[in-house]
């Protein structure tokens, strides 16, 4: 369990008090607007209504105590800027910030931001992944050269194992997993048997997976 001050309670900032509720974390919620802040009242640990570009108001929440600092404020950019530099200069030790277009994901890098989500671009590059090859059921970007996909097992893979087909070496690719009717199974092997109605758990660089899997 980490402790979590997340401030910005939009749509994007409920989505992420929500998740953080699910995975049993420590939530300090902010905002400025009273409503937001009780809207998520019931799946947060506790919550400030409060102005985060007051330096006096941030010292106040003990930015210290916090594992991970998360700013995710959407409607105006100066603010955000503002409240992630001032909470790297009151010892955060952790600051994630979110960014609408490349020169936001600049100047917060640059002001104290440890880590940079660019919810809508990463959205839209999953969408465009997701939708345009049938074989694809879902894809987590690793960095700008690898991921982890979900395909559907290859029809010329049906009925043979995986040591067989020896994808590492033929095409530098590890199966991680194999998933069958909503179960995820990962004590796989050479001898592990795959059929038609199973999918796979692949990760590579991308050049290697759309080599193997047409991507």
């Amino acid at each position: 369990m980490k402790s979590v001050l997340l401030i910005g309670l939009g749509l994007f900032g409920k989505h992420i008090a929500t998740e953080l509720n699910r995975l049993d974390h420590e939530i300090m919620a902010v905002d400025q607007n009273e409503d937001r802040v009780n809207e998520v009242l019931p799946i947060v640990t506790s919550a400030q209504i409060g102005d985060s570009t007051n330096v006096d108001f941030l010292k106040s929440l003990g930015i210290k105590n916090f594992d991970v600092c998360i700013v995710a404020m959407s409607g105006n950019f100066q603010n955000s800027l503002e409240t992630t530099s001032l909470l790297k200069e009151l010892g955060a030790s952790c600051v994630v910030s979110a960014a609408k277009r490349d020169v936001q994901e600049k100047f917060l890098l640059r002001n104290g931001a440890d880590e940079v989500v660019y919810p809508e671009k990463q959205m839209a590059r999953w969408t465009a992944m997701r939708y345009t090859a049938d074989h694809i059921l879902d894809f987590i970007e690793i960095d700008d050269e690898h991921a982890i996909f979900e395909i559907q097992m290859p029809k010329e893979w049906n009925g043979k194992t995986i040591g067989q087909l020896d994808v590492r070496k033929k095409y530098n690719i590890n199966i991680l997993a194999i998933k069958e009717n909503g179960r995820m199974n990962m004590s796989i092997s050479p001898d592990t048997y795959l059929s038609a109605s199973k999918s796979l758990l692949v990760l590579g660089d991308y050049k290697s997976l759309h080599k193997c899997f047409h991507i």
